[in-house]
């Protein structure tokens, strides 16, 4: 996958995206990574490319010419598909808010391109002309659309096959199904007086697996319950299932506890058959 940034700092792109699992995804050829300064593309001989806004107003406004040239020379860049022009990614804070299924969805593009705004934001005619998705990573200001992107490109990448050592790190963690994680453990299996989960130490994966979704039910229902609340809208079938199971439970250790109880301890009839010396 192609991930290209129109910016000012191309350098706060680079450095702050090539470590770590990018980095060395990037190394391995998985994705790829551009920084396009968009002062380049200004025909300003200052290298200017803000101006101030018509009727008024606060600050400076970033001006149409070098955005829309600037895409221009990543689009040509980019081979033709018959899908049609690359997906562009305007961070504002007027966009959608960004969740984990547009990082998923977002996975599935060859290419995407980031716009990152300045100042108080770009002329709305390039915006109109070139930008597919307008995105928000929460309802705040910051001074510019680089550390938007590099949250979101690093979000997406982590989507990408082979980026993640391990494919189901990605697919298990908090928000891939609405549901926050499940707390983990490693060794060692006491620290500081307290115990990893017995469960977690039986080898029944089918146990663990059990475990770790009520884990991630309780949680999300404490922490954020309007997504527990979406999760079990779209699962009632899960809650059918468990008071069956247990159902099943309580039947089977009342019937242990009638065998426990039929025997007394000195090994005559106890309760469940009574004696006549009982009588």
């Amino acid at each position: 996958m192609n991930f290209h940034v129109l910016t000012l700092f191309p350098d706060m792109i680079m450095q702050g995206l090539n470590t770590s699992i990018l980095g060395r995804s990037m190394e391995a050829g998985r994705i790829t990574l551009e920084a396009v300064n968009i002062r380049d593309y200004t025909i300003n001989k200052h290298k200017k490319v803000d101006d101030y806004p018509y009727g008024g107003g606060a600050g400076m406004l970033m001006q149409a010419q070098p955005v829309y040239d600037a895409y221009l020379a990543v689009e040509d860049s980019i081979p033709k598909k018959s899908s049609g022009k690359t997906r562009v990614i305007y961070l504002t804070p007027q966009g959608k808010t960004f969740d984990q299924g547009m990082a998923k969805e977002f996975a599935k593009e060859e290419d995407l391109i980031f716009l990152c705004g300045h100042y108080e934001g770009i002329d709305e005619r390039v915006l109109e002309e070139i930008v597919t998705d307008f995105v928000s990573i929460g309802d705040y200001v910051l001074t510019g659309g680089e550390l938007p992107a590099m949250v979101m490109i690093d979000a997406i990448a982590r989507m990408v096959p082979g980026v993640l050592g391990n494919q189901d790190s990605g697919e298990n963690e908090s928000f891939s199904n609405n549901l926050l994680e499940y707390p983990q453990y490693s060794r060692p299996e006491v620290w500081q007086g307290k115990k990893v989960p017995e469960v977690l130490l039986s080898g029944d994966h089918k146990k663990i697996e059990e475990w770790r979704l009520e884990q991630s039910l309780e949680r999300t229902r404490q922490l954020r319950p309007e997504l527990y609340e979406k999760w079990a809208g779209e699962n009632q079938e899960y809650f059918v299932r468990k008071e069956k199971r247990e159902e099943r439970r309580r039947k089977k250790l009342l019937k242990q506890l009638k065998k426990q109880t039929a025997v007394n301890p000195n090994g005559g009839v106890g309760e469940g058959s009574a004696s006549e010396e009982d009588t």
